[in-house]
């Protein structure tokens, strides 16, 4: 067998059409899937900054995914030299919530199954999966903490602020603690009471108090 022989293989040359219909019912459904994918991760995103531009591309990867699934089952000598493309490509964008990898391997997920041919797997599987998300993350806690940061100027006013900090939280944890030149600078993580952060006026108004910051952030509270 020479080499143009092993070319001429009806394994390589063998290639599947895909109808205009097909392609269209695939796409549309990995562009409603995506929006879904999209609808999902807005709900049930907990993180500090929101990306809208993360969303959007939950739905070009769904898209995509589905494109490159379609290519690979109507052609397979196309497909090996995609595979081999793919390969070399290095993904270094890192991913700052763990979350966000459950939605990006949804949204690649949505476009193989669908470009396979699994319409109701897709769609059901979605379906349930959102709702699984949905339910999840209505059941985490609305107790938001918080980041407070103080500087005072001496010992006395730091015990009083202590005590302030200790009165007016539901929980409160010290992250942090500096000193430099006489002023101590403390970091708490602090769980409020009904939401209440007027008592962070009458930090700063206590003699010995210099600066008071109450910042909000999403961080796992361990106790």
């Amino acid at each position: 067998m020479t080499f143009r022989d092993i070319f001429k293989s009806s394994f390589l040359e063998s290639s599947s059409s895909i109808t205009f219909f097909d392609m269209g019912i695939v796409l549309v459904l990995a562009f409603l899937l995506g929006l879904y994918i999209f609808f999902i991760y807005k709900k049930t995103y907990s993180g500090v900054m929101y990306s809208a531009s993360f969303g959007v591309t939950l739905i070009a990867l769904s898209l995509i995914t589905s494109l490159l699934i379609m290519t690979i089952v109507s052609n397979i000598v196309l497909s090996l030299g995609m595979v081999g493309a793919l390969s070399i490509v290095r993904f270094r964008t890192p991913v700052k919530e763990p979350m966000d990898i459950v939605f990006l391997f949804w949204a690649i997920a949505v476009g193989i199954v669908l470009a396979a041919g699994m319409i109701p797997l897709a769609v059901f599987g979605s379906l349930f999966i959102g709702i699984v998300l949905l339910v999840a993350s209505k059941r985490k806690t609305r107790d938001n903490p918080y980041i407070l940061v103080l500087r005072c100027i001496d010992e006395k006013s730091e015990k009083e602020a202590i005590k302030l900090i200790s009165e007016k939280t539901k929980r409160n944890n010290l992250k942090s603690k500096s000193v430099e030149s006489g002023t101590v600078e403390l970091n708490y993580e602090v769980r409020l009471i009904d939401d209440d952060s007027t008592f962070i006026n009458q930090l700063e108004k206590m003699q010995g108090i210099s600066n008071v910051t109450l910042v909000s952030y999403n961080g796992d509270y361990m106790g």
